[in-house]
């Protein structure tokens, strides 16, 4: 049986798959290991693993997109990131062997399964993966990092506009277009992640459409000047949207991106 091909009726990737689907080099050795990732389809809404289950796999993501959250006494969600192709799962599990969010799919999404006791003994074969999955998981706490002094640091209106440059980048580099794309999470999921409510959400992504920054059509974005998105710090004020351009103390006209930024 060829790896990546169907056997059985599912999916399975070979070692060298896995660790390009992570961007990570894959050593010249991994070519003739002969161990077998098997694949798992989940449907839009179904949960990939909840808050104090037994752990024992991490969780690969081949395609489709999904979204981990803590859930407190009364129900409450609170989003901790929205996970897609290339991302890794279930990290969360390996202190206490029982898993501490949960992973919800946003849309059909497909998984590569890796048990971690055959991840584990890899690593003693393979002393290079050992040191590279430590990279990765290093990598996912890296951004959960970036994203918290984001949030301490950034106003409202400054959030939501990184989040969409995150979004354009990571679609980019999955090679779709970073200029128009669907957003598979609701405003409000969007809102938990960054630490806003739904309605400030709602109406940030209204005023960069007003001032022509994006596009809108419910939830399709369209980035129209994402150089004014990465360095906006706050709106202008609602009576001056929309304005082309502006001028200058000193009279020269200056281009409606430039004047973002300088707020």
């Amino acid at each position: 049986m060829e790896a990546g091909r169907q056997r059985q009726g599912r999916l399975w990737s070979n070692l060298k798959e896995v660790c390009d689907l992570l961007h990570i080099p894959a050593a010249s050795s991994f070519a003739n290991e002969e161990l077998l990732f098997q694949h798992v389809q989940f449907k839009t809404g179904q949960r990939i693993h909840t808050i104090g289950q037994p752990f024992d796999t991490l969780y690969i993501v081949n395609s489709g997109f999904l979204k981990t959250v803590l859930i407190d006494e009364y129900g409450n969600e609170q989003v901790l990131s929205f996970p897609m192709k290339g991302d890794m799962l279930g990290v969360d599990g390996i202190h206490t062997r029982h898993y501490s969010s949960e992973a919800v799919a946003l849309s059909d999404c497909d998984l590569i399964l890796l048990p971690f006791k055959k991840l584990t003994a890899l690593g003693r074969v393979h002393l290079e993966l050992e040191s590279m999955m430590y990279g990765v998981m290093s990598r996912e706490l890296v951004r959960e990092q970036a994203m918290i002094g984001m949030l301490g640091a950034l106003s409202a209106e400054a959030r939501v506009a990184r989040f969409l440059v995150a979004l354009s980048d990571r679609f980019a580099q999955m090679g779709y277009s970073s200029k128009l794309f669907n957003l598979r999470m609701t405003r409000h999921e969007i809102g938990s992640y960054l630490g806003l409510t739904l309605e400030t959400v709602s109406r940030t992504l209204s005023a960069f459409n007003e001032i022509g920054m994006i596009s809108v059509d419910q939830r399709t974005i369209g980035i129209k000047d994402v150089e004014a998105l990465k360095t906006l710090r706050r709106l202008p004020p609602s009576r001056t949207r929309g304005r082309p351009a502006s001028r200058s103390k000193s009279g020269a006209t200056v281009p409606s991106g430039q004047l973002l930024a300088a707020l």
